[in-house]
């Protein structure tokens, strides 16, 4: 991964841009998923740490667009939209995280399978966007953080048990 001017940090259910060259990650994703928008010429990207995967499961009033998959997609395209006119065949998506953090519990409780639903609810939202995924990093049973390079379109993931890989 080619190294970036300045790194971009998203904290749990929210979003964030970067423009070229710099950066942008999340640390964090246990169960939660990163969905990361960009145009194919890595002029802008924005990423959503996704807490779980739709609005409607909300309890409360304070409505955060970044925290549910389904809401997070419109919010990134809005924003990369804001910094050019983008074509939808120009953008790209990449995604990492939904790990099973619930095992015992998701045994017992499918709605524990929280980082399951959040990663079918990405795709899903995804794919109703047209905006196919480049890089699929999900699943499994481990936490992760991720980097974005807009110099190179790479992923870098780092887990503790695996280390760090580029995608």
């Amino acid at each position: 991964m080619t190294s970036h001017e300045k790194t971009v940090k998203v904290g749990m259910a929210d979003m964030d841009y970067c423009l070229a060259p710099n950066g942008i990650g999340t640390s964090g994703l246990g169960s939660c998923v990163a969905i990361i928008i960009y145009p194919a010429n890595g002029a802008v990207a924005a990423l959503a740490h996704v807490m779980l995967p739709e609005a409607s499961i909300r309890r409360s009033d304070d409505f955060k667009r970044a925290k549910y998959a389904d809401t997070a997609v419109p919010l990134l395209l809005e924003t990369v939209h804001r910094f050019g006119p983008f074509r939808k065949a120009m953008l790209r998506a990449k995604i990492a995280g939904g790990a099973n953090m619930f095992k015992r519990l998701s045994t017992v409780d499918p709605m524990m399978k929280i980082g399951e639903r959040n990663i079918e609810a990405a795709k899903q939202a995804l794919e109703e966007a047209n905006i196919p995924i480049m890089t699929d990093v999900t699943g499994g049973n481990e936490g992760r953080s991720v980097l974005f390079s807009l110099k190179d379109q790479s992923l870098s993931v780092r887990t503790i048990q695996g280390g760090t890989k580029f995608y």
